[in-house]
């Protein structure tokens, strides 16, 4: 078949005479303005940036004082919702991110991880205050009511699920397993799925610190 148009063809002659008319341009003492593309910041997780989720919570942490994510303004925030007896996704998402403030180095002051129950039922202050000092002791954990978990659940697009087990309180949960990341101006603006590398995530988070 006759290709009745080519745009490849075309290509050559305009970019010519561009060429032609900046060298004649500069020539005569002309200044000439090049226009730019914006850099794109090559994060690695999900660019959520903008998102009309996940803008905000107000709940008790593990030592009961009240928190909102105005309060971690300056730091990198990490949003994680899990439960202590979780038997491996959360134990290894909190390892993760343990390494995560080990490899930025001296940056790790400015990380905080924030863990917040889907079981406020067996998640008592004093059990996340231990669960806590597990990982590292700067992580916080935050404890909504049973009461208010559907709300601060759905505010992050988190699912989560009891799964009875063999006695009323041997039950399990189904949960979300991804993290939200927020900048200093506690807007979130990444989101990385589970098991996704510490050396990924510590990337994204000095992208972050250096754009701040």
């Amino acid at each position: 078949m006759r290709q009745l148009f080519s745009p490849v063809s075309e290509r050559p002659s305009t970019d010519r005479r561009r060429l032609v008319q900046l060298a004649l341009a500069s020539a005569a003492g002309v200044p000439v303005l090049i226009a730019c593309s914006p850099k794109v910041v090559p994060f690695k997780s999900t660019d959520v940036t903008g998102a009309s989720f996940a803008q905000d919570l107000r709940l008790k942490d593990h030592l009961g004082n009240l928190r909102t994510m105005k309060d971690f303004k300056g730091k990198i925030a990490v949003v994680f919702f899990g439960f202590t007896q979780c038997p491996d996704v959360c134990p290894t998402s909190m390892t993760t991110m343990a390494e995560v403030k080990r490899l930025l180095g001296a940056q790790g002051d400015q990380l905080q991880v924030l863990f917040i129950t889907v079981d406020p039922e067996r998640d008592t202050q004093a059990l996340l205050k231990e669960y806590m000092a597990n990982f590292d002791p700067s992580f916080i954990a935050l404890r909504p009511e049973p009461d208010e978990l559907k709300d601060v659940a759905a505010g992050f697009k988190i699912y989560y699920k009891k799964v009875p087990g063999s006695t009323p309180t041997s039950y399990t949960m189904d949960h979300s397993a991804g993290k939200y990341i927020f900048d200093t101006e506690a807007r979130v603006r990444l989101f990385s799925a589970y098991g996704t590398d510490a050396a990924t995530i510590a990337s994204d988070i000095q992208i972050l610190l250096s754009n701040a």
